[in-house]
């Protein structure tokens, strides 16, 4: 009898064990937008230049959110580097309709569409660096981001991206932001997974990486 129980006891703790294992390696939900509006973690993996300290540039962080998830991580690197904070608007608003604009956000992409703004930012050449943020869609920059780099005079400028993505990664968002800012330095994009709370030493060791840290 006593080797039954002994037995059963195993059976108990390792089902435990397994549903455990289960719960911990839950996938998390995508949030914003996988082909059209998305958002993974981790600094990118690319070499940067070595650059000279930044830290007492006057800063601007520039971004555009659809779902509100690129729109947390760029008020959270602000309260690190401090400076301005500026968030980019289509004069004709993206529908509430996540589907819709999946769908639209692909045509925008794929032809390169860049929407008009509903403002722009006031004294940009007051600003030696510039934070630039979007969700990954379709592999790349969102439209309005690009209409803002395609549209500003960034020459001589330090362009430093971050992108936030449901799970396909960052695609090509760092190479797009080259082409649409020839003149300007950019410096390594932070790549981070679309959510409500991002971790702060992820952000610390970014911002170290490009120049801010302590």
């Amino acid at each position: 009898m006593k080797i039954k129980y002994i037995v059963q006891a195993f059976a108990v703790l390792a089902a435990i064990a397994f549903a455990t294992v289960g719960i911990l390696q839950k996938p998390d939900a995508v949030s914003e937008t996988s082909k059209a509006p998305q958002q993974t973690a981790a600094v990118s993996s690319q070499k940067g230049e070595k650059t000279p300290s930044i830290q007492k540039k006057k800063a601007l962080v520039v971004y555009f959110s659809y779902t509100g998830n690129t729109r947390i991580l760029a008020e959270q690197i602000r309260q690190n580097v401090g400076g301005d904070i500026f968030e980019l608007q289509p004069a004709t608003p993206y529908s509430t309709d996540y589907a819709t604009v999946e769908k639209q956000g692909k045509q925008e992409v794929e032809s390169g569409y860049k929407p008009p703004l509903k403002a722009k930012v006031e004294n940009l050449a007051s600003y030696d660096v510039i934070f630039v943020g979007t969700p990954i869609w379709w592999y790349t920059i969102a439209p309005p981001v690009a209409t803002f780099l395609a549209e500003s005079d960034l020459a001589g400028k330090t362009i430093i991206p971050f992108c936030t993505h449901g799970g396909y990664g960052a695609g090509h968002n760092l190479e797009d932001i080259k082409k649409l800012a020839p003149k300007a330095q950019v410096l390594d994009e932070l790549v981070l997974r679309g959510n409500s709370k991002y971790e702060q030493k992820d952000i610390f060791a970014w911002l170290s990486k490009v120049g801010f840290g302590e």
